[in-house]
């Protein structure tokens, strides 16, 4: 799909509970698929969904608290078990990968497909993949320990061309998909034709940004100005405040504070702490400093075509 797709997986934090996983999600971006964090219950929830294990190429880790990645080692045994031959990518904090290697090496389960790890221990925003139209760069935040949030930005497609522009200055056909491309073509009569002239900006590509838990970190949001959909944990409420600073969490206005800095479109909150009963109260708090708010709950989707045509659409 040209576009955004997420779909939750999980989005509770801590203790998993029969109606609530712990984090995990599943993001199609301009048809490539990215599974973030990867909680207990994630393969299950990955085949509520029908989502083919052969489709996960590259799975992002944030952070390596239990409750985002618990679900990793079973996901693994399990793509061997299915016969997996393609390498699978691991991006996430040093330490993951002996965490894994000593798993499978005393299990005597060494996996058939080779298994890929970038570990990460930079303070600063770096990118750690690319491709001919996907970015994902790190998010550092402030967690209790090494914690990265993810930014996924497509690539800008092609300029749109104005036929009737590029006939009017006399250029040939062959020229198009050059002008198309950003490059001054000649005409028929050798004259340089500015690109700029004869075709139009193409729509905004959707971006993605990812921040599991943090505390509230004002700095976030430059990292992220402008960003399509952002997710923020929002752990506690207005009232549990003061938790924040032990635990290193957000509170939904928090959260909706980033949001409305970094100009982003549309909010999702999650990560909400197992003392609320009713998480429609995250959505109304957050709504005091920002009115393009959503909640993430367990096997929600959410919708987003490339250049927001038709705005964040929810299933």
């Amino acid at each position: 799909m040209m576009g955004l797709e997420l779909t939750i997986l999980g989005c509770h934090s801590a203790s998993p509970r029969a109606e609530a996983r712990p984090t995990a999600q599943l993001l199609d971006i301009s048809g490539h698929l990215f599974l973030i964090d990867c909680g207990e219950g994630t393969q299950v929830a990955l085949r509520q969904h029908r989502i083919k294990f052969a489709r996960i190429k590259h799975i992002f880790i944030s952070h390596l608290h239990g409750d985002h990645y618990f679900g990793l080692i079973g996901l693994i045994s399990t793509l061997r078990l299915l016969g997996r031959e393609e390498p699978l990518h691991i991006y996430g904090p040093k330490g993951l990968k002996e965490i894994i290697t000593l798993q499978l090496r005393l299990g005597k389960s060494w996996t058939n497909f080779p298994l890929l790890f970038q570990e990460l221990n930079d303070r600063t925003s770096v990118m750690v993949y690319e491709d001919d139209a996907i970015t994902v760069e790190t998010l550092p935040l402030d967690h209790r320990v090494y914690t990265n949030g993810f930014l996924f930005k497509a690539k800008p497609g092609e300029r749109i061309l104005n036929r009737e522009a590029a006939e009017k200055a006399g250029i040939s056909p062959a020229y198009y998909k050059k002008l198309k491309q950003g490059y001054n073509v000649p005409n028929e009569q050798g004259a340089q034709v500015d690109y700029q002239e004869v075709t139009n900006q193409c729509r905004v590509p959707v971006s993605y940004a990812y921040c599991s838990d943090t505390a509230y970190l004002p700095s976030l949001a430059d990292l992220i100005k402008g960003v399509s959909v952002l997710y923020h944990e929002s752990t506690f409420l207005n009232a549990q405040q003061d938790l924040c600073d032990r635990t290193k969490h957000s509170t939904a206005q928090q959260a909706a504070l980033i949001a409305k800095e970094a100009q982003a479109r549309f909010l999702i909150l999650g990560h909400y702490s197992g003392r609320y009963a009713d998480v429609t109260q995250f959505r109304d708090e957050a709504l005091t400093y920002f009115d393009q708010v959503y909640l993430a709950e367990d096997g929600r989707c959410f919708n987003l075509p490339f250049g927001d045509a038709n705005g964040l659409t929810q299933i």
